[in-house]
């Protein structure tokens, strides 16, 4: 048996993983200093799980159809611009999850981190409402999958969709973590096998294979580099840019599930430290080039880029080989958006149930949510975020339809309020360290440019938050500014009436708890060999392509 595993027998109840009210502060005086507790999962992740899990999370809708939006817009430079900018606020919250994950793989990941290093009541507010954007987007996947298969057959009903992909999901969950990995290994290699094919065809298309001949850069001279977005002139192309830094911001979201899925990886400091790195050079090349090629395909004045379809008709993709002549890729797009969607819906259980465990085993949510079954699957935690996917049954009516408006727009403020959370707590957790005389260079992942990189990922992300909603003040509109920031209302609110109710304070670095979780990882690398890096060019490259 693995070490650290917490396991169920048949004959026995179910255990509640990981707890120790034992615990308290290094300082006996102090004792109302929270200090970290996790449960540990089995760790049957592998590292070509973890690759595609931290490339996969983040290519969805987002670059399949959202970017056409952004093309419109922004035009084709200034959505270029945000997504390259947007890319290195993903980096600074990547390598600082990184340095924090490798020190401490646990179950949970940023929540216990925001908890431990920061303050009890931050690890509580953001938690709750990061697992609320997670369980509610899964609704809001499945109800894209009906609607995605009426492409095909317009008269089936988007329910009958619903309820069954819920309960696919939902058993797929409840297997042990590998099942999820490998599925997710082959979800992921589809959506980048996608993109990697529309490169090939950009790059093609653009050269003059298509039926207009060579384009080279025509659509940035006519209709132009830069678009303007609700007022005219310069004014006008700043807000479309700064419209569009808030899309690609929404897009880039779920590379964090790296994090999430630290706590159940085999070889967590030797797998998170790669993943990161290659994932910085994968948001390069698959989004950055993609909206590039876009840009050079479709002219920003293009009328379909503003559909409000979710199917392939909608997608950027097949809009421009419509362009080109090429009249086969909107069903073969369609089943790709099949599998994004499937992939974003079976990621969505699997990570907020893992918050959910997090937050249970910081005593921020019931006990019961950290029970194990014998192969270390959180049943209970998946199944309540999976019954939140039932919510998906309200767009079947207009108020229902409403509402859920609502709660995907605290769905996706959800993220940047987690990424700066995650850049807070890395702040704090270099200054824990520092007070406790632990060099950075004894960390198994050392991040770069710190703090500044921590500090410029949480100004901007903060920035973004307060700005996002900027259009409902072009002109006043109260329904829409309360949409816009719903999710930061509940933000301050979980949090304010979490510090009242149990004062809790924020964590000394002096108290901050460095070791609990840290002892059983050192144990677990006892005697662990690396993996054995891929031999031959060939192998290499499709190495690094697919995890």
């Amino acid at each position: 048996m693995e070490k650290n595993e917490v396991v169920v027998k048949p004959d026995e109840e179910p255990k509640v993983a990981g707890i120790d009210s034992g615990r308290t502060s290094p300082d006996p005086e102090k004792q109302s200093v929270h200090q970290g507790t996790t449960a540990q999962l089995k760790r049957r992740l592998q590292s070509r799980h973890l690759q595609m899990i931290a490339i996969g999370g983040t290519i969805g809708t987002g670059l399949f159809i959202g970017s056409g939006g952004a093309i419109a817009k922004s035009g084709p430079a200034g959505a270029l611009i945000a997504y390259a900018f947007v890319g290195t606020l993903v980096y600074s919250v990547m390598v600082a999850l990184g340095e924090m994950a490798t020190y401490l793989p646990v179950s949970g990941a940023f929540t216990v981190y925001a908890s431990r290093f920061v303050d009890h009541s931050l690890g509580f507010s953001m938690g709750w409402i990061y697992w609320f954007s997670w369980a509610i987007t899964f609704a809001l996947e499945l109800t894209a999958s009906g609607l995605i298969i009426q492409y095909w057959k317009q008269d089936l009903s988007v329910s009958i969709f619903i309820g069954v992909f819920w309960v696919i999901i939902t058993a797929l969950n409840l297997l042990p973590v590998s099942f999820y990995g490998e599925i997710e290994f082959w979800f992921a290699a589809i959506k980048v096998l996608t993109v990697v094919g529309f490169i090939i065809f950009g790059i093609c298309i653009d050269a003059g294979a298509g039926q207009n001949g060579y384009l080279g850069f025509s659509t940035w001279n006519s209709p132009g580099a830069f678009a303007s977005y609700l007022v005219d002139g310069h004014t006008g192309k700043f807000v479309g840019f700064w419209a569009v830094l808030i899309q690609a911001g929404f897009s880039y979201q779920g590379t964090e599930l790296v994090g999430i899925a630290a706590g159940e990886t085999d070889n967590p400091r030797k797998t998170v430290p790669a993943a990161i790195r290659k994932t910085f050079w994968r948001i390069l090349i698959f989004f950055v080039l993609t909206i590039f090629l876009i840009g050079l395909l479709v002219p920003y004045d293009n009328e379909q880029l503003l559909s409000d379809s979710t199917d392939a008709s909608a997608s950027p993709f097949v809009i421009a080989a419509q362009l080109a002549g090429v009249k086969t890729l909107p069903g073969l797009i369609n089943g790709v958006l099949l599998c994004v969607v499937l992939s974003a819906a079976n990621s969505n259980v699997y990570s907020g149930s893992r918050i959910l465990v997090g937050l249970a085993s910081e005593g921020l949510a019931p006990r019961l949510l950290c029970w194990t079954s014998a192969n270390g699957v959180p049943y209970v935690a998946v199944a309540v975020t999976s019954a939140m996917g039932l919510l998906g049954f309200m767009n079947e009516s207009s108020s229902g339809a409403q509402a859920f408006d609502w709660f995907i727009n605290i769905a996706g403020v959800a993220g940047f309020i987690s990424w700066t959370s995650i850049g807070i707590s890395h702040l704090a957790f270099m200054r824990a360290l520092k007070a406790q005389g632990i060099s950075r260079d004894s960390l198994p992942y050392k991040a770069m440019w710190q703090p500044w990189f921590s500090w410029y990922g949480v100004v901007f992300n903060v920035l973004i938050i307060l700005t996002q909603g900027f259009t409902s003040f072009m002109p006043w509109n109260t329904v829409d500014f309360f949409v816009a920031y719903i999710s930061v209302i509940l933000f301050v609110v979980l949090f304010v009436g979490h510090k009242v109710w149990t004062r809790s304070r924020a964590v000394r670095p002096v108290d901050v708890d460095l070791l609990s979780g840290k002892k059983e990882v050192d144990e677990m690398y006892e005697g662990l060999e690396d993996d054995a890096e891929p031999k031959g060019v060939l192998k290499r490259i499709s190495s690094w392509v697919l995890g």
